[in-house]
C-alpha cells in the first residue's frame, strides 16, 4: 500500500484486550482515570476518538475482532458459557491466516469463543477468565517467554480480566494507591450518580489502573526483548463498561471503546476521528503482515489513517445486539453517522429483560463495594430529572426506533426519532440501516427468525441447561450453511 511506508520485514503483533471498559482513560479525557501508561502508548501512537465494538458483548465482541465479521455472520451472538457458537468451525480468522503467513501465534488469557479449536494458537497460557486476578505477573512473564522465544514474526494477544466485575479495590497491591468515593464520579451517560454508589465507580476505576499497570509491564517487556521498534501494538477494550447504559446495550456506553495503536516509524503519533471499528482488525492485521486476504469481511484495513490528512473514509457503522446470555434477549441493530445514531429495536414495546438483570446486579455490586449500603436504584432513577427518567424508560421498554444527535446529546438522553425537525436525517439513516442488514444477510430481517430465536432462548432457563443445548438458530438462519451465507471460510482448510 503505497500511503504507509513498506518494509521488506513483517512487524510481530502484540494485541492488548482489556474486559469490560470504555474509553475511561486519561488520554481520552477522563479526569479520574489513572493510566500513565496507555497514555503514554496513546501519545507514541494513533488514538481513534471514534471507535466501536460491533456488539457490547464479551464473546460477541471477541469472536468479531478475530474473524472480522459481524455477529450475525459470523453466529457467536451469546456467551460461549451459555454453548452459543460460531456457524463453521473453519471460518478464517486471525491466528488462522497469521499461521499461514509464517507467524508463530499465542495467547495469553481467556478465547471465550465456541468451538476453542476453530482458533488455531500454538500456546494458551491463563485460558480462564480469571475473575479472581490470580498469578497478575504470570501474563508479562508469560508473554516474555513467547516473545523471546525466536525470531520469527509473532502475533499475541493478551486478554486481561480487569475492569471486568467483581471490582476488586486492590490485588497483589494494585494499585497501589487505590481511590476511594471521594474522589470520583458515575460515568455522565448513566445520568445518575447517587453518592452511596461511589465506591463501586471507585473499584472500577482501581480496577482499570491494575490493568494500566500489567499493561506497563507487558510494554517493558516487549522493551527489555528489543523488539519493541519492530512490533504493532493495538490496544482495546473489548466493549463498555458494565454499568447502567453501558455493557449489554447499543448506547455509548456500550459499544464505545479506547483504540490505540502503536507502529514504531510506521504510525505518526496523532488523534484521529474518523469512525472505526473492531472488525477492521482483521484486515489492519493481515494487510501489515503482507498475508493472504480473507475475501468478503466489511471491515477497512486502517492503513490509510495510518499518516495525518485527509482520507476518504467510511460514512457510517454498524452495530447490533441479540443477547449476553439467553434470558436477556433483546434483538437490535444500529447504524451511527459522524454525529447521529439510529436503534433500531426489533422486539417494539415489550420489556427488555436485561433492564431487571442490570437493577440487580447494580445494587449487588453497590452493596459489595459498601456493604453497609442498600441502594434503592429505581428511587434514584424516579427523583431525577425528566429526560433521565425517560431515558430509563425507553431502556426498559424501547419503541421501534431511537434516534441521537450525538453532538448535541452525547450521552443519548433525547430520542429524536418522532421529532420532526429530523425527519429527514431519521429517514435517511433507517434506510441505510435496512440496506446494511439486506447486504449484510441479516437472518432477523425475517420476523419468523426473530419469533423462533425468541422461542429458543426462552426454553433454556439457565447456564447449567445452556451448557446441554444444542442450538438452533444455524440451522433456519442458514439452512444450508453455506460460505457464502455463513461466513468467508479459510481456502487452504
Amino acid at each position: 500500500m503505497a500511503l504507509f511506508l513498506q518494509s521488506a520485514k513483517v512487524p510481530n503483533i502484540l494485541l492488548i484486550v482489556s474486559e469490560d471498559n470504555g474509553p475511561e482513560l486519561g488520554c481520552y479525557g477522563d479526569r479520574y482515570a489513572r493510566t500513565p501508561n496507555l497514555d503514554r502508548l496513546a501519545s507514541q501512537g494513533l488514538q481513534f476518538n471514534r471507535a466501536y465494538v460491533p456488539q457490547a458483548g464479551c464473546s460477541q465482541s471477541r469472536a468479531s475482532f478475530l474473524t472480522g465479521l459481524y455477529p450475525h455472520q459470523h453466529g457467536q451472538i451469546g456467551l460461549a458459557t451459555w454453548n452459543f457458537r460460531l456457524y463453521r468451525k473453519d471460518t478464517a480468522n486471525l491466528p488462522r491466516q497469521l499461521k499461514a503467513a509464517g507467524y508463530r501465534t499465542g495467547l495469553i488469557g481467556k478465547l471465550h469463543i465456541n468451538p476453542a479449536e476453530a482458533f488455531p494458537f500454538d500456546i494458551h497460557e491463563i485460558p480462564s477468565a480469571n475473575f479472581q486476578r490470580k498469578h497478575l505477573a504470570d501474563y508479562a512473564r508469560h508473554a516474555e517467554a513467547f516473545m523471546r522465544a525466536d525470531e520469527s514474526p509473532f502475533f499475541l494477544s493478551v486478554n486481561y480480566p480487569d475492569p471486568h466485575d467483581p471490582w476488586l479495590r486492590q490485588v497483589d497491591g494494585l494499585p497501589r494507591n487505590p481511590q476511594t468515593g471521594s474522589e470520583v464520579r458515575a460515568m455522565p451517560y448513566m445520568g445518575i450518580d447517587p453518592p452511596d454508589a461511589r465506591e463501586m465507580i471507585a473499584d472500577y476505576y482501581n480496577c482499570l489502573s491494575r490493568m494500566d499497570t500489567l499493561v506497563g509491564d507487558l510494554l517493558k517487556a516487549l522493551d527489555d526483548c528489543g523488539k519493541a521498534r519492530d512490533t504493532l501494538v493495538v490496544y482495546f477494550g473489548d466493549h463498555g463498561a458494565d454499568m447502567w447504559r453501558g455493557k449489554r446495550t447499543c448506547y455509548e456506553g456500550g459499544l464505545r471503546i479506547p483504540l490505540l495503536v502503536r507502529w514504531p516509524d510506521q504510525i505518526v503519533p496523532q488523534i484521529r476521528e474518523e469512525l472505526v471499528s473492531t472488525i477492521d482488525l482483521l484486515p489492519t492485521l493481515l494487510t501489515a503482515a503482507q498475508a493472504h486476504p480473507v475475501e468478503g469481511v466489511p471491515g477497512r484495513a486502517w492503513q490509510p489513517l495510518f499518516k495525518p490528512g485527509h482520507v476518504s473514509w467510511r460514512s457510517h457503522l454498524f452495530a447490533e445486539y441479540h443477547m449476553h446470555a439467553a434470558n436477556n434477549f433483546f434483538p437490535q441493530r444500529v447504524v451511527v453517522d459522524q454525529r447521529f445514531k439510529l436503534i433500531e429495536n426489533l422486539l417494539p414495546g415489550e420489556v427488555h429483560p436485561d433492564f431487571a438483570l442490570t437493577l440487580r446486579k447494580m445494587a449487588g455490586e453497590v452493596r459489595l463495594a459498601s456493604p453497609q449500603v442498600s441502594l434503592d436504584y429505581l428511587k434514584v432513577i424516579d427523583e431525577a430529572p425528566p429526560n433521565i427518567r425517560e431515558a430509563y424508560q425507553r431502556m426498559r421498554q424501547p419503541p421501534r426506533y431511537e434516534l441521537y444527535d450525538l453532538f448535541a446529546d452525547p450521552y443519548e438522553f433525547n430520542n429524536l426519532a418522532e421529532d420532526s425537525h429530523h425527519r429527514e436525517i431519521f429517514l435517511t439513516l433507517k434506510q441505510t440501516l435496512h440496506a446494511w442488514r439486506v447486504q449484510s444477510d441479516d437472518p432477523l430481517l425475517k420476523s419468523e427468525n426473530v419469533a423462533r430465536l425468541k422461542a429458543e432462548v426462552h426454553g433454556v432457563p439457565n447456564k447449567k441447561a445452556a451448557k446441554q443445548q444444542a442450538w438452533k438458530y444455524p440451522q433456519y438462519f442458514f439452512p444450508t450453511i453455506a460460505p457464502s451465507h455463513a461466513a468467508p471460510v479459510d481456502p487452504g482448510s
